[in-house]
């Protein structure tokens, strides 16, 4: 009986003891208290948390963003030490909201940046996730650096913001601005960018926005420009053929400034310059099979080899075609077979023909088309000059306006031939240097001016009608319809004066007999003269009456023109 007593005397000695210690436990908790514990376990509905005390504290796993495993230490708030049945109740989520409030109290007094999300668009701006159940307010102006032209863009984006206004709770009461965080943040890359980098090293940045002579490529906040020179050691055009937007590069760094905070980036400086291997691999005359990368109005760009792009000017496509636009022959992509006619390293230009591949039809045209020779070709083209005879595919001769008639002057093309007659010429000149070949309709026949200076030349007298009468003399056509002018000066005998009278006498139509004074094949000029016909002939009379006179009776010119003046008086009256 004594031991059973003492026993259970000790039994409750023990009880209270334990009783004690659970009290002594429990005296420094206070409701709301933040405190660390142990996961003990972990089913399929809570997470069992040893807090130091005789119970454990249970938390629903809704309560966790990641369920923790048996052994890690989660921070919890104390909600009442007593619960149901003595357990003693806790929260994570209140602990993470009191720790968050504790966190962005602090981040706000020393303006550090606190991590947050961009949850959705309100009118002025953005709510923004700041966690522990925090919402914060982002203006619009304050969301970026740049101008936000679409909100909805923004939503979804984790970044770092600085707490303006701090307000405990849940509700859309603390301001906060990502734009400051931003900008911080590009400064502090910027300095460590001028600090670290030196001309030649390899950079990586994001391609943001294309210019006509470039491309500007993000490299942390800050831009570095990628001129259309620097993207490749060929001929470009177009920036967005070389790099996209959005795309990530790397690029060499070629020029910076850390007064005007230029930066200079290149692509082409990421592979060796082909330009420096040229000669050791090209000369000129080497023909180049390529493929056509770009076509101008001037001429085709084709790619010898990735960096090296040479020029076949217009001119130097064909022989013979008359190619207006270089398209009407080539297309992008085509490959073809180009002959090396020069190239310049300094420039970085190389000129290529592709009509050197083919025979120069010119080089024979003499041969082809001899002076002298007949043809019955169409017009192709009519100009106020002249016009234009195809001869063969890509070779026209020309007919000029004063190669039609020896006597006519033709003072519209359109009035002798039209587009797509076929007439009959002679070659007249060739000239294969300058690719011209002169043609000519009146050379069919004989220059009738030389024929009238051969059958009447000067002091000759000539019959013809009279065509015109003008103020200033008669036009009278001879033989050949050649037209010859007497002036009204040369219209009277020697021995008369002019007056408009005369001119009176004569009408179109009236045939008249002359003396040709001059006539010039290569003027094409006729002087015709009444008065010369006139006084060679008086001195021709006066020649025959001193002649026939008896050898004995010997007068002088003086008598004799006195005489004729005698006879001529008693003619009169």
């Amino acid at each position: 009986m004594a031991e059973e007593q003492e026993m259970e005397e000790k039994k409750t000695r023990m009880q209270d003891l334990l009783q004690e210690e659970y009290l002594k436990s429990l005296d420094g908790i206070e409701d709301g208290q933040l405190v660390t514990g142990t996961v003990v376990q972990v089913n399929n509905e809570y997470v069992f948390v040893d807090v130091g005390y005789k119970s454990e504290g249970r938390i629903s796993r809704d309560e966790f963003a990641t369920v923790p495993e048996v052994g890690d230490e989660v921070k919890v708030v104390i909600i009442t030490k007593e619960g149901k049945g003595g357990q003693i109740v806790v929260s994570k989520k209140r602990a993470d909201f009191k720790e968050r409030t504790d966190e962005l109290k602090a981040a706000s007094e020393s303006r550090s940046p606190v991590l947050g999300k961009f949850e959705k668009v309100i009118k002025g701006g953005f709510e923004v996730d700041l966690g522990g159940e925090y919402k914060g307010f982002c203006p619009l102006s304050k969301a970026d650096v740049q101008r936000v032209e679409d909100p909805e863009t923004m939503i979804g984006i984790t970044d770092y913001f600085i707490i303006d206004k701090f307000h405990g709770g849940t509700k859309l009461k603390s301001v906060v601005n990502r734009r400051e965080y931003l900008d911080q943040k590009i400064k502090e890359n910027k300095e460590k960018f001028f600090s670290t980098v030196q001309i030649g090293d390899v950079v990586e940045g994001v391609v943001k926005s294309f210019t006509s002579f470039g491309a500007f490529i993000d490299l942390g906040g800050f831009d570095g420009l990628l001129h259309i020179n620097d993207m490749s050691w060929g001929h470009v055009t177009r920036p967005k053929d070389f790099v996209k937007k959005g795309q990530v590069v790397q690029l060499r760094l070629i020029n910076i400034d850390p007064e005007t905070q230029k930066i200079n980036l290149s692509l082409k400086h990421m592979q060796e310059d082909p330009w420096t291997t040229f000669e050791q691999k090209y000369n000129v005359g080497d023909v180049i099979k390529a493929p056509v990368t770009k076509i101008t109005t001037f001429g085709a760009f084709i790619e010898i080899e990735p960096g090296i792009e040479g020029l076949a000017h217009i001119s130097e496509l064909s022989w013979t075609k008359r190619v207006n636009n270089p398209k009407e022959v080539l297309d992008v992509g085509d490959v073809v077979e180009a002959k090396i006619l020069g190239y310049d390293l300094d420039k970085k230009r190389v000129s290529l023909g592709l009509k050197q591949l083919e025979e120069n039809p010119w080089d024979t045209i003499a041969e082809r088309y001899p002076i002298g020779m007949t043809l019955s070709k169409p017009v192709v083209k009519i100009t106020n000059s002249g016009a234009f005879i195809n001869l063969e595919e890509g070779i026209d001769g020309f007919l000029h306006i004063d190669d039609i008639s020896w006597t006519k002057k033709v003072k519209n093309m359109a009035s002798f031939c039209s587009e797509g007659d076929v007439i009959d010429v002679v070659v007249i000149r060739v000239e294969p240097d300058n690719r011209r070949i002169r043609l000519g309709v009146k050379q069919l026949e004989g220059n009738p001016w030389h024929t009238l200076r051969h059958d009447y030349p000067k002091f000759s007298t000539i019959s013809g009608v009279i065509t015109n009468v003008t103020d200033f003399g008669v036009f009278v056509k001879v033989m050949g319809d050649i037209e010859g002018l007497i002036s009204k000066y040369n219209l009277v005998g020697p021995d008369e004066e002019f007056t408009d009278e005369i001119l009176k006498k004569y009408n179109v139509g009236d045939p008249i007999t002359a003396m040709v004074v001059e006539c010039n094949p290569s003027t094409q000029k006729l002087s015709l003269s009444v008065k010369e016909m006139v006084r060679r002939s008086q001195q021709s009379e006066i020649a025959k009456y001193i002649h026939e006179d008896n050898e004995n009776d010997t007068y002088s010119l003086a008598e004799m023109m006195r005489y004729k003046d005698e006879d001529k008086e008693k003619e009169d009256n």
